[in-house]
């Protein structure tokens, strides 16, 4: 056979293949559009027949689940469609995900190993794993299927989210926060944010076991919340401060009567005697609004033994701080913020928020007599969350606010696969409120900040 045929024959080969994958991914394309096609029908009839609740939830779940059956049978039957058990197995599951669940994302929620969940649009969907961020095979129909989604979550809120209230935020009953931005804000189409929250609240063990921190810092922590300082917990976005809080609060004792503030319940404490109070924003007439500042103020008169804010982010600061300052001692709460420096400054600009004409020396005062103690938290680049800096606001020099480190991470370098090294180290210092865990009746091995002896 000469090269001319050889050529012609390949050729031949080749355009038969091309036609050959064509055909199937047709086939596979034509399927596709009819399983999406059921999918819808059973959809819709299931609204027709059972009505508009089966979409919040509103219907039982076994009534839902057998209703979806037997309308999918039913519609097979009437419209002559065969498909194989595995594929109808499938479309139930995936149906129910969608009226019990959250649709395509569903999955994701219940998956344990996933701390976030990243939903730019329909088409692409982000997860967080293990600290990483990966993009899924979890795809919406179009902008209508996740604006369904979004509705599904904030409705029983007694929240909105339309063209004159575009952002949203509100969670999950598991406690998970979720946020959601719709057009004409995101130009990507809907976009929603969860993050995810253990079932069962994270403790200690764990994060010693993560290496969030070591046991002995974890002892010093939670000696600092029985004595009653007032402690703040730092650090960016997604570097487990929430977590982190919920730890710190469940060192108090059940004795305590605790009121909880925040804009959307996340805080998961085991003691008996809570009461969680959350923000609300105002309604479609902009009336009804109900802030952190005016939450703080009021708990003032529900007699709270400890205060805990799920974050301050403005003019609440200055009533926190005056709460810490008049007998509400143990008081916990978190803020955004690159360091324990930074979280100092950020307070004194919450404080100007709050409309209040101070000067910068009185501001500094309240704070560094109402905070003992800063608990810094980073997400660093190997995924990890770490607790960086445990440092004591000692009081005022001058006009500034002196802090002293009590606990530091030393990074030493990065691993063949990326991994942050490095150890936490005590800085020697004994901080100046150890005689507030002799009065409280707390004992600490003073070795942990290489002394000898007991306190």
């Amino acid at each position: 056979m000469g090269l001319l045929d050889r050529t012609k024959k390949t050729a031949a080969k080749n355009c038969a293949d091309e036609a050959a994958n064509g055909r199937q991914q047709t086939s596979h394309d034509d399927k596709s559009a009819r399983l999406d096609d059921l999918r819808l029908r059973v959809h819709e009839r299931l609204i027709e027949e059972i009505g508009q609740d089966i979409l919040y939830g509103d219907v039982p779940e076994e009534k839902t689940k057998r209703a979806i059956a037997a309308t999918l049978d039913s519609l097979m039957e009437e419209n002559n469609v065969v498909i194989l058990k595995a594929e109808k197995d499938r479309l139930i599951e995936e149906l129910c995900n969608e009226v019990l669940g959250l649709g395509p994302i569903e999955p994701l929620v219940r998956d344990d190993e996933i701390t976030e969940i990243m939903v730019n649009g329909p088409d692409r969907v982000y997860v967080e794993r293990n600290g990483k961020i990966e993009l899924t095979d979890r795809k919406f129909r179009d902008d209508e299927h996740v604006h369904r989604i979004i509705e599904k979550i904030v409705s029983p809120l007694g929240r909105r989210i339309d063209e004159s209230s575009p952002m949203v935020d509100a969670r999950l009953g598991d406690g998970s926060r979720v946020n959601a931005i719709i057009p004409p804000l995101s130009l990507n189409g809907p976009t929603i944010t969860i993050r995810k929250f253990s079932k069962d609240p994270l403790q200690v063990d764990d994060l010693i076991s993560f290496g969030t921190f070591t046991r002995d810092i974890a002892a010093f922590i939670e000696a600092c919340v029985r004595a009653r300082l007032n402690c703040i917990v730092s650090g960016g976005t997604g570097s487990g401060k929430t977590t982190t809080l919920n730890v710190l609060s469940s060192f108090i004792q059940d004795t305590d009567r605790i009121v909880t503030i925040e804009d959307a319940a996340e805080l998961q404490l085991r003691q008996e005697h809570v009461v969680t109070l959350e923000s609300r924003p105002p309604n479609m007439e902009g009336k009804g609004e109900v802030t952190i500042r005016d939450l703080v103020r009021n708990c003032l008169r529900m007699r709270p033994d400890r205060i805990i804010v799920g974050e301050v982010r403005g003019g609440e600061a200055l009533d926190m701080l005056q709460a810490m300052n008049t007998g509400h001692d143990g008081s916990l709460t978190t803020g955004h913020a690159n360091s324990p420096r930074d979280i100092l400054s950020r307070l004194e600009t919450m404080v100007l928020m709050a409309g209040m004409n101070l000067p910068l020396r009185a501001i500094r005062e309240q704070i560094s007599s109402a905070i003992d103690l800063i608990v810094h938290q980073e997400r660093m680049r190997d995924g990890k969350r770490r607790l960086t800096y445990v440092t004591e606001v000692v009081g005022m020099e001058n006009d500034i606010i002196t802090l002293q480190d009590i606990f530091i991470f030393k990074k030493t370098g990065v691993d063949d696969n990326g991994n942050i090294l490095g150890e936490f180290k005590s800085t020697g210092i004994v901080p100046k409120f150890v005689e507030r865990f002799k009065t409280a009746g707390i004992k600490l091995p003073l070795s942990m900040f290489h002394t000898f002896g007991e306190m």
